[in-house]
């Protein structure tokens, strides 16, 4: 085994999966509006805090994305914030990219940037404690899109951050996000994330990228938002599973789905069937967002020193998460 294979199957393995903390602060200032409270750098901090220091990371969580401004963050312990996540063995990561910005000659598509000065990033997040990193390429569906440009121009981006993330003795998270927005069905989104992830690996490959060393970060296939035929959570879990068998190579160790618009529930029991129907050798586990944090958010909001209430409402949405990851969650243990 390789160090990165160690690293991954140390993020994904036993049921773990990832909290992606590593929301931009303009993001994090969105979240924090809707439920009034001041994004102050002080107020991300605190909340970060409060879920980076639950029981749950101990028994649910193996890595942590951080954003730029989070990992260079002190408590007033004195802890720096890697060694809070390492504390309860949990591997630290970063968010790498600097954005999806308007692809050139594709308007209404997005390319991600960040690929300049990477080399020199990565050296500091290391020095910093992170052991992976996150880069994200989004893809929108319509009649039209994604175009072969979005597609091909996207999977080069996320190829070359992968060889430079290895060089720098960390695992990638390697993110092709197919957006739910629009009315596409259920298999028109089958159709496009199969072009979207073969041409990614296509990349990894010409750019001798260790695909055991990396960890997949994919949209489950679902019906646009605006779609009028919804699927059932078997169907979701069949015909992801189909996506991922026809382009996934076996090298890869993991899976960790975003979530994507969904739920905390649907994330959750989409999921569960996800993992109860998983006959590949790939480990499918989470790497969520809002489906981990909402409810203890919200729940903040309402008293931000009521730590212990935060704790325990993010530490149920973890078990129940990693529970899923191993195919043995129910909405009766849900509701317990």
């Amino acid at each position: 085994m390789s160090e990165l294979n160690k690293i991954a199957l140390k993020i994904i393995s036993n049921g773990k999966g990832i909290l992606a903390a590593d929301e931009s602060n303009g993001t994090m200032t969105k979240r924090l509006d809707a439920v009034n409270v001041n994004s102050t750098p002080e107020n991300r901090l605190s909340f970060r805090e409060i879920l980076f220091s639950s029981e749950g990371m101990k028994d649910c969580i193996g890595g942590v994305i951080l954003y730029d401004e989070t990992i260079n963050q002190t408590l007033d312990s004195g802890k720096k914030i890697p060694d809070l996540i390492s504390s309860s063995g949990a591997v630290p990561g970063i968010k790498v990219d600097t954005g999806a910005k308007n692809l050139a000659n594709s308007l209404e598509e997005k390319i991600t940037e960040g690929l300049d000065g990477l080399r020199e990033r990565l050296k500091k997040y290391y020095n910093l404690g992170a052991r992976f990193t996150k880069w994200r390429g989004v893809y929108s569906i319509t009649e039209k899109y994604p175009s072969k440009l979005a597609i091909s121009s996207n999977a080069h981006a996320l190829a070359r951050y992968s060889a430079l993330v290895q060089e720098s003795g960390m695992v990638p998270i390697v993110e092709p996000e197919v957006l739910m927005d629009g009315d596409h069905s259920a298999d028109i989104c089958l159709k496009k994330t199969s072009e979207v992830l073969k041409k990614c690996f296509e990349e990894l490959t010409l750019h001798k990228v260790d695909l055991s060393g990396i960890i997949l970060k994919p949209n489950m296939i679902l019906p646009g938002n605006l779609c009028k035929k919804k699927i059932s959570s078997e169907e979701v879990s069949l015909k992801t599973l189909e996506c991922l068998k026809e382009s996934v190579p076996n090298e890869v160790p993991g899976i960790a789905f975003l979530s994507g618009g969904q739920s905390e529930i649907e994330a959750t029991e989409n999921l569960n069937v996800i993992n109860k129907n998983n006959n590949t050798n790939f480990i499918m586990t989470y790497s969520y967002g809002r489906a981990l944090q909402q409810s203890a958010l919200k729940i903040w909001s309402k008293d931000t020193k009521d730590t212990k209430t935060t704790q325990n409402t993010f530490n149920h949405r973890a078990k129940m998460c990693t529970l899923a990851a191993q195919g043995k969650w129910s909405s009766e243990l849900e509701n317990k």
